[in-house]
């Protein structure tokens, strides 16, 4: 088990089972005085198993909550491939689940929606689509004033930001379409977004795969812009300290990075890239640590 409070970047966390914690393509929520991570079971490689939940009070310690999201039929089934869980707690109290729900060849590019009563789930799968007929792969949500939105990467269009309808079950407007500046193409794929000293901030990772590159942010005054150029998050050339983002995350008075190291050959073991990450000056810094904690963002 993982010493209490210490996140060391680059490993596997271990549950209270002692046990690898499923926590890859993670969302994560803090709800009441710990933190709710939904991460994608991996023991069957890429394909489906299920949407574990973890709890923490330091991000560093992990206890299983139990699977928040099983396998089943269409959708949902052990043939498909669902990815970067995300969740969000409607004004009425319910909780929604988003997914990237996808086939093995990944020429389905849908988001899936689920719901529960509590954020540990279980959920209850809803329907899926593509959001205004776009194409939706690595996704990402972000909510303010009870408003919902989705983060969705479109390989044909660039990265979204939809506004989800009230009921956080589909996709309401586009606000706006972000793409590459050096690769007008395509956008970036594995999107997040927070809102620091009114200013937003969307992170996002190039298009290679399992491949590692240097990830990359923009930010704007508002979420339909005009959004400012693409800048590294991390140094060039260290490919985001060999990590792809799947979360920022406003911790204590600061953020953190949370990114996944993926093992294609072994997916279930690939590895954590848990760091501080500050925003200054309208800049994002993000530098390695070989160990830290939250306790150093005041939290």
């Amino acid at each position: 088990m993982a010493e209490r409070g210490t996140i060391r970047p680059g490993r596997v966390f271990v549950d209270d089972r002692g046990r690898t914690a499923q926590l890859h393509g993670v969302g994560l929520q803090r709800v009441g005085d710990r933190w709710l991570a939904w991460g994608e079971d991996k023991a069957a490689g890429g394909t489906f198993t299920a949407v574990a939940c973890y709890s923490s009070r330091d991000l560093a310690t992990w206890t299983y909550e139990g699977d928040a999201l099983v396998a089943g039929d269409g959708d949902l089934g052990a043939d498909r491939v669902i990815e970067r869980p995300k969740v969000l707690q409607r004004p009425d109290g319910r909780w929604v689940m988003l997914l990237h729900v996808e086939r093995a060849d990944y020429a389905y590019a849908r988001v899936g929606f689920a719901i529960a009563d509590r954020p540990e789930g279980p959920y209850e799968y809803v329907r899926s689509e593509r959001p205004l007929g776009n194409l939706s792969r690595d996704i990402g949500v972000f909510q303010e004033d009870g408003v919902g939105y989705l983060l969705s990467e479109d390989r044909e269009n660039g990265l979204h930001i939809y506004r989800l309808r009230e009921d956080h079950l589909g996709v309401d407007t586009v606000v706006a379409t972000l793409r590459q500046q050096a690769n007008p193409a395509i956008g970036y794929e594995s999107p997040t977004l927070v809102n620091h000293d009114g200013s937003y901030y969307l992170f996002g990772s190039d298009l290679t795969g399992w491949g590692m590159n240097d990830n990359m942010y923009t930010s704007a005054p508002a979420l339909d812009g005009p959004w400012d150029h693409w800048r590294p998050i991390a140094p060039v050339g260290t490919h985001t300290f060999e990590s792809q983002v799947s979360v920022v995350a406003p911790v204590g008075n600061g953020y953190v990075y949370i990114g996944d190291r993926w093992d294609p050959e072994d997916l279930s073991e690939s590895p954590a890239v848990w760091l501080p990450l500050r925003i200054e000056d309208g800049r994002v810094v993000l530098e390695w640590r070989d160990a830290w904690s939250i306790e150093e963002l005041g939290a």
